[in-house]
Formats: C-alpha cells, structure tokens, sequence
C-alpha cells in the first residue's frame, strides 16, 4: 500500500485543504510547496539578509567584506610565499577570489541549511509551514550573498585588466546548480543531526576538506598528475573551475565538468529531499 503524505493544496485562491491521500512525490511537492509559500520564501530571504548583520556597523555590506578579507588574507600568504603560476597569467587574487566564493559559500551553505530546522523549531511545532520553505530560504541568503560578492571579482577583473567574459550571465546557471547541490547536502544534515548531534561536527570537517581538496588558492597543476583525476570525485572542483571560465575566460573546462555540475545537484536536490521528507516526521519529534 502506497504510504501517504499530508500535504496542503490550494482549491481556491487562499483556502487550504489538507489531502491525507496526496502522492508521495518529494520533489515535485518540495516545488509546489516553494510555490505556495513563495510569499513566505522571501520574507525569509530577506530576514535571512538582515538579521544576521542586524546589529554590525556595515550590516549587509559584510556580504562583501567577507569574502574580500578571507581572499586578501590567503593572497598575503600564498601569493608572497609560495607564487603559484596561475594558468592564462591570470591575476591572482582573480583567481583566488572566484573560488573564495564558491567554496565558502558551499561551507556557510550547507552548515547553515543544516542547522535551518533547529533555528525554525518554535514555528515548525506551533503552526504548519512546509519545512523546507526554511531550508530552502537559507540556502538562497546564501547564492544572493554570493551575487553581491561577484562585485568586488568583476571590479579587480576591470581594474587589472582581466575584463569580463561574454559567458559571464551563465554564472547565475552555475549558482542555481550550486543552489540545489548546497539545499540537498544541508537537507541530509538536517536529518542525521536531528538525532546525532555529532553530525554538524562532522560535517564541518568535511567541508573543511572539501574547501582544502578544490583548487582555490592553488592551481591544479601543483598537484601531482596521477592524482589528479580523483580530484573529479569532490564537485566543487568542477563548479570552481566552470565559474572561473564563465567570470573570466580562464582555460575551458571539459564538458564532463558541466556534466559533474549538473549530475551532483540534481542527484543532492533529489536524494537529499526524498530522505528529508520521509523522515520528516521522526524529525519534527526531536525538535
């Protein structure tokens, strides 16, 4: 017998009913429920702006100065002490901050998606909202965040000359893609660190590794060329890479790197919505 799910639908305009006999179709009533609650989605979004930097001096500006930081501070170290030769003579802080972005919001993304359903505990056991409305909202806090920080890349791109590549508007692709890989990763940890908290500490961990295993600060041809095709196992490898070629016209990836891209986030979006919403209701016990 099919197991159902209770899941709201609208039959007029405002009016919910909820139908206990509805299909069990994560993915496709994970997208119905971001439509119904597309009002609520961005409230979110913009809570999620805000009230983070609600009581900091630059407020939301920090969006900009984060990432700028973390790229002077690794470009004071690796540039003067080690003088990586980067592919195409490319300046190196443009190649490093491209993939600050990328990697750090895959970090602050996942933990924080992760963490979304402990943080919306006291909505999510008063009231029924779909709770991936939540995951989902913080997951994109943090692609906005990662727009704004495509400002200062395309203002040292301008200033040394690198310029803007034509490809650059398929950059918003890569982060839809890279959207849906950080909503499904942050959903798994959501359900295994509902019930063992020691999954947030590991999490971090690994994410770490991810961050040390993608070249962001190195080019790849420092690693050694019979290691290198592991390097493809970790996906950022192929979103840092695809992002440099659409910002800039660094070298072209191959299209098995579009394919990893695009495989690795519908394969996250899905498994990790699928599990999440099977294990709902265990999980919202724990909270």
């Amino acid at each position: 017998m099919k197991s159902a799910v209770v899941r709201p639908h609208q039959t007029r305009p405002h009016e919910l009913v909820y139908d206990s006999a509805a299909s069990n179709a994560p993915l496709r009533g994970a997208f119905l429920d971001l439509y119904h609650y597309r009002a609520l989605l961005r409230l979110l979004v913009g809570r999620e702006l805000t009230v983070r930097y609600k009581r900091s001096l630059l407020g939301v500006g920090w969006t900009l100065l984060n990432p700028l930081l973390t790229a002077t501070v690794m470009w004071i170290v690796f540039n003067k002490f080690f003088r990586y030769a980067i592919p195409g003579n490319i300046p190196y802080i443009v190649y490093l901050l491209a993939g600050v972005l990328a990697v750090t919001y895959l970090q602050q993304g996942v933990a924080n998606t992760g963490a979304s359903m402990t943080a919306a505990s006291g909505v999510l056991t008063k009231v029924y909202v779909p709770p991936i409305v939540f995951a989902f909202s913080t997951a994109s806090a943090g692609a906005v965040n990662f727009v704004f920080g495509l400002a200062p890349l395309v203002a040292f791109q301008l200033a040394l000359g690198v310029g803007v590549a034509p490809t650059f508007p398929a950059v918003l692709l890569l982060i839809l893609l890279l959207l849906s890989l950080i909503t499904g990763a942050g959903l798994l940890v959501a359900v295994f660190s509902a019930r063992y908290h020691d999954v947030r500490e590991l999490t971090n961990v690994l994410l770490f590794l991810v961050s040390y295993l993608t070249p962001t600060f190195y080019p790849i041809a420092v690693v050694p060329a019979s290691y290198r095709r592991y390097f493809l196992f970790n996906p950022m490898y192929s979103f840092v890479e695809s992002i440099r070629y659409v910002c800039y016209g660094g070298p072209t990836p191959p299209w098995y790197m579009w394919a990893i891209c695009t495989g690795s986030a519908l394969v996250a979006l899905v498994g990790g919505t699928a599990i999440f919403t099977k294990r709902w209701p265990t999980i919202a016990i724990l909270l």
